[in-house]
């Protein structure tokens, strides 16, 4: 098939564009920048924005398939800064579909669509929207995947996938983030047992891949969600400690009770406004609340409809970190 990924220079937009290109699709990227790593592949490079109709709408010409993997992610800055690319892009996506008859599009969405603030254990995808986000990513993340599903018809089948902390060797937001700061000093652990659900890349990619292929087939997954994981809950802490372990660094022992790191993330936010400092506070509500719930999901629909598994465990995941 002939395929577009959106956001081709991140770090699971690169790895699907990997994936395909190994498996003999016929690929093009559309990214805000230059990414030496894709000049080496055999793809089509549309340098532009998401926010750009017509830009999109020319990168997608002649497509079977959308991979829609660009999205502006985090936990702060301006609201108008997230609802550009994550809503406008995925409408502006939505269009390019319907301007060059493209009959499958497979979204990247997330599982803090739905996090509503206490405790994910074992949620499957029955489950609803919140009332009430606690940032902006969550908001404009879930307004378009709600776009994305209302899309689907006989014409365009679309399908929303939520994986969950996706990491792996040269991952630079959940890695590099507990990395950076355990350098800094300004890593801090919130107290608790809570399990959390992750993603390794590959499994990722899998997942993606196997969407597509089930539009393709007509089987009946279009117009819904899916949960993505490793399916091994691990103990948050645990696993940041099993994650500076692999980088051959001491474990972290400073930490936080959880109702201390809301509050810290509530005065930051406020003082942060207050003086309009763009970077990103070091801890947030968001943040704080989820460090301190669970979040585990239910993958047996994944498992069922697309025939997802997890090829890469995560002890295995840690190996090729240590190995890279």
């Amino acid at each position: 098939m002939k395929a577009l990924v959106t956001g081709g220079g991140g770090y699971l937009g690169s790895a699907i564009v990997r994936a395909l290109v190994k498996r003999g699709d016929e690929v093009s990227c559309l990214q805000r920048g230059n990414y030496p790593e894709l000049d080496e592949l055999t793809v089509g490079i549309h340098t532009g924005d998401i926010t750009d109709p017509l830009a999109v709408i020319k990168a997608s010409k002649n497509c079977d398939v959308i991979f829609h993997v660009a999205a502006k992610a985090g936990v702060w800055g301006k609201y108008e800064n997230y609802h550009q690319p994550n809503v406008v892009g995925t409408e502006n996506v939505l269009k390019a579909c319907e301007v060059n008859r493209i009959g499958r599009l497979v979204y990247t969405s997330s599982p803090s669509v739905i996090f509503n603030g206490n405790d994910e254990e074992s949620v499957d995808e029955s489950i609803d929207y919140p009332q009430y986000f606690f940032s902006h990513y969550q908001a404009t993340k879930a307004m378009a995947e709600r776009k994305v599903l209302a899309a689907n018809n006989s014409q365009l089948a679309t399908v929303a996938l939520r994986p969950h902390l996706i990491w792996g060797p040269g991952d630079p937001h959940l890695i590099g983030r507990i990395i950076g700061r355990a350098r800094s000093g300004k890593l801090r652990l919130i107290r608790g047992s809570k399990l959390a659900d992750t993603t390794y890349i590959d499994n990722a990619v899998s997942a993606h891949l196997l969407a597509a292929d089930a539009l393709l087939a007509k089987l009946n997954v279009s117009g819904k969600t899916y949960f993505i994981t490793n399916g091994e809950p691990v103990v948050i802490t645990e696993l940041i400690n099993r994650i500076l372990h692999a980088f051959a660094m001491p474990p972290a022992t400073k930490t936080l009770s959880p109702k201390t790191a809301f509050t810290v993330g509530a005065i930051s936010e406020l003082v942060y406004k207050l003086f309009a400092i763009e970077k990103e506070p070091l801890m947030t509500r968001f943040v704080a609340r989820q460090l301190s719930c669970a979040h585990w999901y239910d993958i047996s629909a994944a498992k069922h409809d697309l025939g997802y598994k997890p090829l890469v465990s995560i002890e295995e995941g840690l190996q090729r970190i240590q190995a890279a």
